[in-house]
């Protein structure tokens, strides 16, 4: 009993609060309708027609705001201009109290055939215009009959019995909407399912609040707020979309770019594979290099891109020998000086061959430098220590230690002890002394030993 008491008490201080301010916040609600209205409007994102039902919405409950303002103001007022407000304001206001609930039903049907994937809008939706033709017949009859409202001699808003008619179009269309809503409750996302509903059953609570409430403009100010809800879910709707989208946008790039480094990689070993089968002494030499060179850019512990570069760089160092003889290099006995000098000539090859490759230079720079020597005593160009490009000195280590462990026409493949005595004499003259050390230590540790098999061109063959 105490509750219920309370309750009342606390309903009553609400309403007066409400009347007392009502005029303030319809001037408020008028603004925000006003302000939605121009956002929708710039908003490009939005399909024209869901820009245009919305627009119409906000414009609409921003006009049956300010109308109805227009109606509190002038009513008792006896002048001339006073007698046509607020008939014409009244008439206005009933007005779009059915143009909204039909518009809303407009937005739900887009959404039914535009999201959900329907194939036409409900009946229901077409029922719904019958009604706002209905309704805006019976709010002409009753401009002339008094059937809503009447006037009394001081120019003051009276309901008539039959008002409660005016509420019946609205109404009808509102059950009519959450037909719709929970039919198709499988097809709308859960978020628009409820804001839907709750949007939907507040003018209709209001409405019923109206009759006890006289003086106040509930169904308007809450009809007013349901667009603004709208207006709120579709913000939503859209950021949602939007992140939709980007994510789908970043999933097709990241397989755009898988697809693209799976077609570079297998490009780079087609023509890897080309390039040895010009040699039957050197078969499957590149590949080797280039997992020999990433084992030991692994354990220099150089960047994992570096790491990738270095390889693909490797599998490449010997593109230049497809400009070189065929006789030369399947020549069993000791090459000329002539026959050398072209063999010697397969780094600028490379290069030339290579530099077109713009997005990747370090393929170029691989097979220029490979050859170059730590102590300056290499070729092309001569170049010395730390002036060899990192990834060439790398790769002239790797190279070597494919060519000493490969079986080659002129003698045996060496033994390990073989092998590391030749690095350890070359340290710091033929190869890099960083490199060199990385890869002793991963001959000592039998790392090298995986089964992979590549020939490769180093200064211990006379070819490479």
């Amino acid at each position: 009993m105490y509750a219920l008491f309370f309750a009342a008490v606390f309903w009553g201080r609400i309403m007066e609060l409400l009347k007392a301010h009502q005029l303030d916040i319809m001037l408020f609600m008028c603004g925000v309708c006003g302000i939605l209205a121009v956002m929708t409007a710039v908003t490009k994102a939005l399909p024209h027609r869901t820009k245009r039902i919305l627009a119409l919405m906000e414009i609409s409950a921003m006009l049956l705001l300010f109308l109805d303002r227009l109606c509190y103001l002038y009513r008792g007022d006896e002048s001339v201009l006073g007698f046509y407000m607020v008939r014409i304001c009244n008439g206005l206001v009933y007005l779009f109290l059915l143009i909204i609930p039909v518009l809303v039903s407009k937005f739900l049907s887009d959404v039914l055939v535009n999201d959900c994937g329907l194939q036409k809008p409900p009946v229901q939706i077409r029922i719904s215009e019958f009604l706002f033709v209905a309704g805006v017949v019976l709010l002409i009859v009753s401009q002339f009959t008094g059937l809503y409202y009447t006037f009394d001699s001081h120019n003051n808003y009276q309901r008539s019995f039959w008002n409660p008619l005016c509420y019946v179009a609205p109404v009808l269309i509102v059950i009519l909407q959450e037909w719709t809503i929970i039919r198709y409750r499988k097809l709308i996302k859960k978020s628009l399912f409820i804001s839907m509903m709750i949007c939907i059953s507040l003018p209709t609570l209001a409405s019923v609040a109206q009759i006890f409430a006289y003086g106040l403009s509930l169904t308007n100010l809450t009809t007013a707020f349901t667009v603004v809800v709208f207006y709120t879910y579709t913000l939503n709707y859209l950021s949602e979309a939007s992140e939709r989208a980007r994510k789908h946008e970043l999933e097709y790039y990241k397989e755009a770019k898988r697809k693209e480094t799976a077609l570079f990689e297998q490009t780079i070993e087609a023509l890897a594979n080309a390039i040895d089968a010009k040699d039957k002494y050197t078969h499957g030499h590149s590949a080797r290099v280039a997992a020999y060179s990433k084992r030991i850019a692994q354990n220099a512990g150089l960047p994992e891109v570096t790491c990738e570069e270095v390889y693909f760089a490797a599998l490449l160092h010997d593109v230049g020998k497809i400009g070189v003889s065929n006789d030369i290099l399947n020549k069993v006995g000791p090459l000329t000086e002539p026959e050398l000098k072209q063999i010697k000539n397969h780094p600028v090859l490379g290069s030339q061959i290579l530099s077109s490759i713009k997005q990747a230079p370090f393929l170029k720079t691989g097979a220029q430098y490979h050859h170059e020597r730590y102590d300056g005593h290499g070729y092309p160009e001569g170049l010395a220590g730390e002036n060899i490009p990192e990834i060439a000195r790398l790769i002239s280590v790797a190279d070597a230690y494919d060519a000493m462990t490969s079986l080659r026409s002129y003698r045996k493949p060496l033994s390990p002890e073989e092998v590391k005595t030749e690095f350890i004499n070359g340290r710091g003259t033929q190869f890099d002394p960083v490199f060199t050390d990385v890869m002793l230590h991963i001959i000592e540790i039998g790392e090298a030993k995986d089964g992979t098999t590549c020939d490769g061109p180093g200064e211990t063959a006379q070819k490479d």
